[in-house]
């Protein structure tokens, strides 16, 4: 079929090659989305402030991240951090400190949607209650902002977990570095990256049906 050699896809193939760059990829995603939920979250309560002293580096880094391409960000880490710190940090690190500081601008943005989505009667109902903004936040706001933004913040996950296929660029092992170097070993490209791009539609596609059931489920409660 297509000329297709269909004996390229097997378990052993992907156990050998393929599995170790699986796990990395999913750690990868993982960090960077709990990390960049964390530093979104700071960015976006220092934007919503109302102090000019932390929102306009905040905003200046949100706004800066988000027009720089993702493989750009990858390279100048990977390439100038050593050349500052006088030592190599190794592709994965690289990768994962990365991921976590590009990926905190989008969720930024979508914590201070969440943020500012909560009724403005609540946050007068806090200070009323003597409560101050840290306690505001930490105990009225934040908690519903996450719960509306769940379904927005696991897509944002999806797409994260495609974006980390360009760690390819610095020679990480991930899941497409897998796929592609099965592929150069038994001399059958073209499979390797048909396989590949058949993982990623299973796994990302499945997780949308996933959020979008979820999603389903929040609006019943709300």
């Amino acid at each position: 079929m297509l000329g297709l050699d269909l004996s390229f896809f097997n378990w052993e193939i992907i156990s050998k090659f393929v599995m170790s760059g699986f796990i990395f990829s999913v750690q990868l995603t993982v960090i960077a989305t709990f990390g960049g939920i964390i530093l979104g979250t700071l960015l976006a309560l220092m934007r919503l402030s109302g102090r000019q002293a932390l929102m306009i580096p905040a905003t200046i880094y949100v706004n800066g991240m988000r027009s720089i391409p993702l493989v750009m960000v990858i390279l100048w880490f990977f390439l100038l951090v050593p050349s500052i710190i006088g030592k190599p940090i190794g592709a994965e690190l690289s990768a994962t400190i990365t991921f976590v500081a590009f990926e905190a601008a989008y969720f930024s943005e979508i914590m201070r949607a969440g943020i500012q989505s909560i009724s403005h009667g609540q946050v007068n109902a806090g200070r009323a209650l003597g409560m101050t903004y840290a306690q505001n936040m930490r105990l009225i706001i934040l908690p519903q902002a996450v719960r509306n933004m769940v379904p927005v913040l696991l897509t944002q996950t999806i797409i994260l977990f495609q974006d980390t296929s360009l760690v390819y660029a610095i020679g990480a092992y991930d899941l497409l570095k897998g796929f592609t170097t099965a592929g150069k070993i038994y001399g059958r490209p073209e499979e390797a990256y048909l396989l590949a791009a058949v993982v990623y539609f299973v796994i990302c596609f499945g997780l949308s049906v996933m959020v979008k059931q979820l999603q389903g489920r929040i609006a019943i409660i709300r």
